[in-house]
């Protein structure tokens, strides 16, 4: 039988299981229902003032007369540029790094740079894009511009996230296609892809879903908060919508608060839409498998 000294550390190790079970419930409980505020703030507020003319008209110093639909439109041709040039470099550096980049001190280094690159503030890839696409390369304060900026911004995301995915591919499917005669880039596109893409997709959410409400590089590289026409190439000036919510925001009228909160309703079902999508592609791989 256990002795008192065994008991009373038993007793005391429960305890402290309980305490941080309650802590650690409290602290979900505490940001769920912060969240389901905000949440409902932001619907009350802009419910009554989104409807269809919201959507198809320009931005406007008069509240009722405000729309969303340049900022809308702007970030939709930012997401359509940011999105595939993310996805396909981010992969293919992931690729590279784990499948072909020998363990060495430049490839260790190589390592350490890009896991570091995820915690810079954005407004630092702001002030990149700025010098290297706006004013080196000569693109303007364009959507192009814009977009490059914004792909800088969320690669190492999907890069750390993808070879993650690559790594928890088992060495024995790998040996098994070597074993039946494919060579290493059929046995990447055929074995470690399908395999790894739940998770690389998963990687890809959540350095979509940062993008899409990044509002400090956009700032810098020269989205503006007013534009009275649509977008009809990557090299025209755009705006996109978390500036012209923070425009909105920003404005002394009370109404333009009811403004803001509405755009923060379109920018969020765009968001989660985004997001479905992505989520329905990850498991339907996963069903594959």
């Amino acid at each position: 039988m256990a002795d008192n000294g065994e008991l009373r550390h038993i007793a005391k190790r429960k305890r402290k299981n309980r305490l941080f079970h309650q802590l650690f419930f409290m602290s979900t409980c505490f940001g769920i229902v912060a969240l389901a505020l905000l949440l409902i703030q932001v619907l009350v507020q802009g419910a009554g003032w989104l409807d269809w003319d919201f959507l198809t008209s320009y931005a406007s110093r008069i509240p009722s007369r405000a729309g969303i639909l340049a900022a809308l439109v702007g970030t939709f041709w930012l997401m359509v540029i940011t999105a595939p040039l993310t996805f396909i470099i981010g992969v293919a550096t992931a690729i590279y790094l784990e499948e072909y980049g020998k363990d060495t001190r430049l490839s260790r280094l190589i390592q350490t740079n890009i896991s570091n690159l995820a915690g810079v503030p954005s407004i630092v890839y702001g002030l990149l894009g700025l010098t290297v696409f706006v004013q080196l390369l000569s693109m303007g304060r364009s959507l192009l511009a814009g977009a490059l900026t914004m792909t800088l911004l969320v690669l190492p995301i999907i890069i750390v996230s993808s070879q993650e995915a690559i790594k928890t591919v088992p060495q024995s499917l790998r040996n098994a296609s070597f074993a039946l005669g494919a060579n290493r880039w059929q046995t990447i596109v055929r074995v470690v892809l399908p395999s790894a893409l739940p998770g690389i997709m998963t990687g890809s959410i959540l350095s979509l879903s940062r993008a899409i409400g990044e509002t400090a590089p956009l700032i810098v590289v020269g989205a503006v908060a007013y534009v009275a026409f649509l977008p009809s190439s990557p090299l025209d000036t755009f705006t996109v919508m978390p500036i012209q919510i923070f425009n909105w925001a920003s404005q002394p009228q009370a109404e333009f608060q009811n403004v803001a909160a509405a755009g923060i309703i379109v920018l969020l079902i765009m968001l989660l839409s985004m997001n479905a999508f992505a989520i329905f592609l990850r498991n339907k791989y996963q069903k594959k498998q």
